[in-house]
């Protein structure tokens, strides 16, 4: 059996232990973009209850600022 000289070998090592830190370093990265996501998709919720509250507000308002008529130094 033909043995690879200590160069080659050396040269395999470092290029196996770069592709596993690669692999680990895309691994973490695609659990940080999960977490994005469904960071943002609880944000898109909170932001959407707020918009309705919101409304809700305003609804138990008195009169709209666009029936009242303007002030008399207009």
């Amino acid at each position: 059996m033909n043995e690879l000289p200590a160069e080659a070998m050396e040269r395999l090592i470092d290029l196996e232990s770069r592709i596993a830190f690669i692999e680990r370093s895309l691994i973490e990265m695609s659990d940080a973009l999960a977490d994005a996501r469904m960071e943002s998709v609880r944000d898109r919720l909170r932001i959407e209850n707020l918009l309705s509250d919101l409304g809700e507000l305003r609804s138990l308002l008195p009169g709209e600022a666009q029936d009242e008529p303007p002030p008399p130094h207009y």
